[in-house]
C-alpha cells in the first residue's frame, strides 16, 4: 500500500469505462501538478460563475468519495446508476472521470437547452424513462451523478434545471459540483 490512498480506507477503486475494466488511484508522482485547462483562475462571469452548493432542492451535491462509490457500484453491476459527463466532446476527449458516459447538454450562453428533440431522445433512450399517453413517466428513471467543468462551469447546473423542468425526481440527481477541476486538483486517476 503507498501513501497516496484516495482515503484511509479506500487504496483504489476498480470501475469500469466503455465496458473495459480500470483502476482510478491517485498520482504518485510529488513533482505532478495540475493540468493547464483547469489551472485558469480568471474567468468572465457570465458565463463562467461561481455556483452555490445546493443547486435546487432535492438535488444531492457529491464530493469525490461519492462518485467513487457510485463509480464502483455500476461496476458491481448495480444497474439504474448512471455517471455522466455532460460536457462537449472535444473535452471529454481530453480526459474524463473513468467509467463517466459522454451525454452533452447543448445549450446556449443563457443556459437554455438548444435541442429539445434530443434532450428526449436521451431520457428516453439513455435515462430508462418512459413516455406514456405523451406524458413522461420517471418512475423507472435512472439516478444521475452528472459533473462538469468544476464549480465556475454552469453547464450541469442548467442540465440539471433542465430535467428538473421536465419533471425528473429530484432524488434522482446529484449534482459532482467540483467536476473534473477538482477530480484533476485532487490527483484521481483521468482517461
Amino acid at each position: 500500500m503507498t501513501d497516496y490512498n484516495i482515503s484511509a480506507s479506500i487504496p483504489s477503486v476498480d470501475v469500469l469505462h466503455l465496458g473495459k475494466a480500470c483502476t482510478i488511484k491517485r498520482e504518485d508522482n510529488p513533482a505532478a501538478t495540475l493540468r493547464a485547462d483547469y489551472a485558469l483562475t480568471a474567468r468572465k462571469c457570465p458565463p463562467y460563475c461561481i455556483q452555490p452548493m445546493q443547486l435546487a432542492a432535492g438535488v444531492e451535491t457529491l464530493g469525490e468519495l461519492e462518485v467513487l462509490d457510485y463509480l464502483r457500484r455500476i461496476a458491481q453491476g448495480e444497474g439504474g446508476l448512471l455517471v455522466v459527463d455532460s460536457r462537449t466532446p472535444d473535452w471529454y476527449v481530453k480526459g474524463t472521470i473513468p467509467g463517466a458516459v459522454n451525454i452533452p447538454y447543448a445549450q446556449n450562453m443563457d443556459g437554455q437547452a438548444t435541442d429539445l428533440p434530443a434532450v428526449k431522445k436521451t431520457l428516453l433512450d439513455l435515462f430508462g424513462v418512459k413516455e406514456v399517453a405523451g406524458v413522461f413517466d420517471f418512475n423507472a428513471a435512472h439516478t444521475l451523478a452528472i459533473f462538469c467543468n468544476g464549480p465556475w462551469c454552469g453547464q450541469t447546473p442548467n442540465y440539471i434545471r433542465t430535467l428538473l423542468a421536465l419533471g425528473y425526481p429530484a432524488g434522482k440527481l446529484k449534482w459532482y459540483r467540483g467536476g473534473m477541476q477538482d477530480w484533476c486538483a485532487l490527483g484521481l486517476g483521468v482517461i
